[in-house]
């Protein structure tokens, strides 16, 4: 059975948006990126054990899937990028009762009831399901229980208020499978629900 991981980029003190606007990601998906190599090898070891990506709809219409597919063209011969190249190829899937019909290349449009939907995700042949966020989004699925693997990518930063995404699910345990340091200054942590 495939494992759904929501990967999520956070502060020190656990959020994952901020309120005021201040660039507190080492990277903001632009062109200038502080990671270290290799935290950018480790991202990329990530995505071949994806091929399928869950989105909100409103991820998929403030551009995500034409900023990453843009990326992959520019920077084609980047290995880096090649987590950008696994995006254009993977499923799309948008969760929304909103839309009716995907507007986006391999991508299909599911109806908004998670708990339906990512347990059909979940039954399939293949590699995992990814989910990036909103916050939104991740709270939701986060609170329906249905994350079987978090990846948080905890920036070296402090911003003291803004967005959560795990302040709607009530207590829970979680159990440590990795934590790595980069030079960077990043800490990447995998943790999955206790059983």
């Amino acid at each position: 059975m495939k494992k759904l991981i929501l990967q999520m980029q956070m502060s020190v003190d656990g959020f994952v948006g901020a309120d005021e606007d201040r660039r507190w990601q080492l990277w903001d998906w632009g062109d200038d990126s502080a990671w270290d190599e290799e935290l950018k090898q480790d991202f990329n070891a990530i995505f071949e054990t994806i091929d399928t990506i869950l989105l909100s709809r409103k991820m998929a219409e403030e551009g995500y899937l034409s900023h990453w597919g843009n990326a992959a063209k520019k920077y084609s011969k980047d290995p880096f990028y090649a987590f950008a190249r696994r995006i254009v190829d993977a499923e799309k899937v948008v969760a929304s009762d909103k839309l009716r019909v995907s507007r986006w290349e391999r991508t299909r449009v599911v109806s908004g009831d998670l708990p339906r939907e990512v347990h059909r995700l979940k039954q399939g042949e293949g590699g995992n399901v990814a989910v990036f966020g909103g916050a939104g989004f991740a709270s939701a699925l986060v609170a329906a229980a249905l994350v079987d693997e978090y990846h948080l990518f905890i920036n070296p930063a402090v911003l003291g208020s803004g967005r959560r995404i795990f302040d709607k699910g009530g207590f829970g345990r979680l159990e440590l499978l990795g934590s790595k340091p980069y030079a960077s200054g990043m800490v990447v942590s995998r943790y999955a629900p206790a059983q």
